[in-house]
């Protein structure tokens, strides 16, 4: 077995782990932005922000109120981002090698190099089209394995359910709606998560280069608090931009999990939503899910690309000392 194929294995679960981490940590900070976004979502009709905070605020512990949902958002969206940045790196790992989606696939020129060399990431580098493809393959690949979870998730945060437990929901969704329960409103949120996940890693790849081609001076900045500064940036402007394209169909599909009884597929819950309550329904929750979103996909991507960053760099310094022992 050769060097390479080695530390393939490895780096396959450091990045599943990594996912992980960054995406237990971003759920369980967020949860009440998230929890305040469902209650607005979830009826339309002036439930607005300040509504649905005071019904929160009138419960008879408020930490534990705003924290609702928390455990089933920490699963959903920790082994979501697991899923998601390991099937991710695997994608763009094979799309690197394919020319019409890898950057420079001609041979590598000094100035490339040069430039590589002060990009604040380690990860593979691919054209716009790889990126957008790569991210909407690996986010509706993820999405549809935890779309059991998403639905719990939302169900247990709304005021429409008074479920006491996960096992309870479960239980309900399963004897009331049976296994499509556990799916419903994926067709929304395919359509909502492919182009969402696409177009951010597009705009986050594209924003990282512009950012360190203007601040990062060399190898050494590309390996510092600047490297760090420059992702989180990067996220926050993608995460808010691709918020706003896709809110229309999170709303409608927030209405679907909530009531599939009343909105049988996004067509006709979108037509409803316009019919009864204006354009403007599509638009409910904007303002908490582009923070959020904006916010949570900052974190994620600052805090996996940096514990990525750290094990390529643990690993090079390994190899290097391995190389030298045995000259």
């Amino acid at each position: 077995m050769s060097d390479g194929s080695r530390k393939a294995r490895p780096k396959s679960s450091l990045h599943f782990v990594a996912g992980l981490g960054s995406g237990v940590l971003s759920a369980v900070l967020l949860q009440p932005i998230d929890l305040l976004k469902t209650r607005v979502q979830q009826s339309g009709g002036g439930h607005s922000l300040s509504a649905a905070f005071a019904e929160i605020r009138s419960a008879p512990r408020l930490i534990p109120a705003l924290w609702r949902g928390a455990v089933p958002s920490a699963l959903r969206t920790g082994f979501g981002s697991a899923i998601y940045f390991t099937s991710l790196n695997a994608i763009r790992q094979h799309a690197a090698r394919l020319p019409p989606l890898a950057t420079n696939s001609s041979a590598a020129t000094t100035t490339t190099i040069k430039q590589q060399q002060q990009h604040s990431s380690s990860l593979p580098k691919l054209s716009n089209t790889g990126n957008l493809l790569a991210g909407a393959v690996a986010r509706s690949f993820a999405g549809f394995i935890l779309m059991p979870l998403t639905v719990l998730k939302v169900r247990y945060e709304s005021s429409f359910y008074k479920y006491s437990s996960l096992y309870s929901a479960a239980r309900d969704i399963g004897a009331r709606e049976g296994l499509r329960g556990f799916f419903a409103g994926f067709g929304a949120t395919a359509v909502r998560d492919a182009p969402y996940a696409g177009l951010y890693v597009l705009f986050y790849e594209q924003s990282k280069r512009q950012l360190s081609a203007l601040y990062l001076q060399g190898a050494a900045d590309a390996q510092g608090e600047k490297a760090a500064g420059i992702n989180f940036a990067s996220g926050v402007f993608s995460g808010a931009a691709c918020s706003v394209i896709s809110n229309p169909f999170d709303a409608v599909k927030t209405r679907i999990q909530l009531q599939p009884d009343q909105y049988r597929n996004m067509v006709h819950a979108a037509r409803r939503m316009v019919a009864e309550e204006g354009v403007r329904a599509l638009w409910d929750g904007l303002a908490l899910r582009m923070s959020r979103k904006a916010m949570s996909s900052a974190l994620a991507w600052t805090v996996y690309e940096e514990l990525i960053r750290r094990a390529d760099v643990t690993w090079s310094s390994g190899g290097e000392g391995k190389v030298k022992t045995s000259l």
